[in-house]
């Protein structure tokens, strides 16, 4: 399939069908701004409808570069509000990507799913390239819908997710940084206006939040069901049994940092999460960033993770 542009027809394809559509500027086209804007409506047509796009050759090597490229998509690029994970503001709205050491694996999940409010798409940029892993794997969230059980996915519909989160100073996030303020009233407006359940506690943990969200969405663009939910990454077994072992001798079960139950509080299967692991890693496509590529995924339609790597390696993130 060819995509018109000013000069060289741009060629496109999924290589296997599944993960983001690639472009690649031609070589002999215009500068790639003037590209991008040549061709705004065909690739922001492709990220609605397939769901992603990865953008190549665009010849960009700095944060300003892409922060022009993405605001000609999306101009209202959204601050990061309610973390689940530390990043670090790199200028204007553009952030790192999730700063967990680079031996670990960040599992797929759809940017915010744990809220009642997410931003609708996502762009990563690559500065630098890691020098072995640290892929950013997709997942298409319809394919992974569609694999779940439909007892399971009918459970969860039902019933919701519910996020369970304690603030223990030292472990994990602080409230601070979560809720990017030190003041209290201000976290309980938040709160209030979430449909987040607040306690605070003169004791460790100092805060405790309680949100029930949901488990699936519907597309608003397309009408197409997408599992959308973070209870296989907030649940505790999403730790290695070490770590798991560890929270729990140093704060009790009850007190670990964040947890997941179905939406009335009841645990939730060993197997069922399992389960969606395995749809997860089923419908999971990986390819090797180059400096300069530019992926904008439709944050319903495609899940995001990380690969482990070595060397350095720093991908910008953007959210609108």
């Amino acid at each position: 399939m060819n995509m018109p542009a000013t000069g060289e027809k741009t060629e496109f394809a999924a290589p296997d069908g599944r993960g983001p559509v690639v472009v690649r500027r031609p070589a002999a086209g215009p500068p790639a701004q003037d590209w991008l804007t040549d061709n705004r409506a065909r690739i922001d047509d492709l990220v609605t409808t397939h769901g992603g796009v990865l953008l190549r050759d665009l010849g960009f090597t700095s944060v300003s570069e892409f922060n022009r490229a993405v605001q000609l998509f999306s101009p209202d690029l959204l601050d990061y509000v309610h973390r689940s994970t530390p990043r670090t503001k790199v200028g204007g709205r553009i952030f790192s990507a999730t700063e967990y050491p680079a031996d670990r694996t960040i599992p797929l999940h759809n940017e915010n799913s744990f809220t009642d409010a997410w931003p609708a798409r996502i762009s990563f940029f690559c500065l630098v390239a890691a020098e072995h892993g640290g892929q950013t794997p997709t997942a298409d969230s319809r394919a992974v819908y569609r694999r779940i059980d439909p007892a399971v996915r009918e459970r969860f519909e039902r019933e919701g997710v519910l996020y369970v989160r304690n603030y223990t100073e030292g472990v994990d996030l602080s409230w601070q940084e979560v809720f990017q303020t030190g003041d209290r009233a201000q976290v309980e407006r938040y709160c209030a206006a979430h449909g987040i359940e607040f306690r605070w506690r003169d004791r460790s943990p100092a805060l405790t939040t309680r949100q029930r969200c949901q488990a699936s969405v519907r597309h608003p663009a397309t009408g197409e069901p997408v599992w959308f939910n973070q209870a296989h990454l907030f649940h505790l077994s999403a730790l290695e049994p070490g770590e798991q072992a560890s929270l729990i001798e140093g704060l009790g079960r009850d007190n670990v940092p964040r947890d997941a139950f179905y939406g009335d509080g009841s645990p939730i299967e060993p197997e069922v999460l399992r389960h969606v692991r395995d749809a997860y890693e089923q419908e999971k496509t990986l390819f090797t960033w180059q400096r300069g590529d530019l992926m904008m995924l439709d944050n319903l339609l495609f899940a995001h993770g990380r690969s482990p790597f070595t060397g350095t390696r720093k991908i910008v993130v953007a959210m609108s």
